[in-house]
């Protein structure tokens, strides 16, 4: 730890841990009828996810270090272009069901009547774009590289070790299962329990597991076959995803109200 670092550098592991424990407690991975489902809310999940992200930030740069600083800036760049285009992926399923509460998308995408709806295509094509983008992942970031010319978020864990260290690494594995968790509910909500069916918990729970062992198996594939992109190419990949939700956001309003 810097020894001449204020309180914010080791508050901030507590501040992101419990930001990140928050977010995965209002995702309705398994049931909908969570404790904290009145706020459930996709405003709300941004903020929480910002709001770790802002204090991040301001602990590598508090550290006073030149690779604190510099992952702290790639930091804020990227969540700066990744921010409005996954606004812009909530707006999608919000306008399909008229709301912004995650159970209630859930509800209403998994227990309607099938029907497609195009747009939410494109939305999960830029959903995907920005997870790895949020999540540090290739072709945007390597979370396995400490590379200075390179590294985006573990340029802001270098001063860290012992429980700070834990925390904030725990805290990353959390942010990538809560998107996770986000891609669900948007994209493949079914075989999420309704509020009160304890008894179908169990099947639940053994659907969430096949899906994140599709999406860890897609993720390994995806990392595997691209290569790290120039920091440079960042904002046209996150201009991509951004564009590509605006499409299907498009799509939707010139197809209508759903019915």
């Amino acid at each position: 730890m810097a020894r001449d670092a204020s309180f914010l550098l080791r508050f901030a592991p507590y501040c992101v841990f419990g930001c990140m424990v928050l977010a995965a407690s209002i995702v309705p991975m398994v049931a909908t009828g969570l404790p904290f489902a009145p706020a459930a809310d996709v405003i709300a999940l941004v903020g929480l996810l910002a709001t770790a992200r802002v204090f991040m930030a301001l602990a590598a740069m508090d550290a006073g270090t030149a690779f604190g600083s510099m992952g702290a800036r790639r930091e804020m760049l990227v969540a700066g272009l990744a921010e409005p285009a996954l606004l812009m992926v909530f707006f999608m399923p919000s306008l399909i069901v008229g709301s912004t509460s995650l159970t209630t998308i859930v509800e209403t995408l998994a227990y309607q009547p099938f029907a497609l709806h195009p747009s939410l295509a494109f939305a999960a094509v830029a959903f995907v774009m920005v997870l790895l983008a949020e999540n540090a992942r290739i072709p945007v970031d390597n979370p396995a590289t400490h590379l200075e010319l390179t590294m985006i978020h573990e340029a802001m864990l270098l001063e860290y070790s012992g429980r700070y260290l834990a925390l904030m690494e725990w805290a990353h594995a959390l942010k990538l299962m809560v998107y996770a968790g986000i891609g669900i509910a948007l994209f493949a909500p079914w075989g999420v329990s309704p509020a009160g069916r304890w008894d179908l918990v169990p099947a639940a729970l053994a659907a969430l597991a096949a899906k994140l062992f599709i999406g860890g198996l897609a993720l390994a594939i995806l990392e595997t076959v691209s290569a790290k992109m120039r920091i440079f190419r960042a904002p046209e990949f996150l201009g991509m995803a951004f564009l590509l939700a605006v499409l299907g956001m498009l799509i939707l309003l010139l197809q209508g109200p759903p019915r």
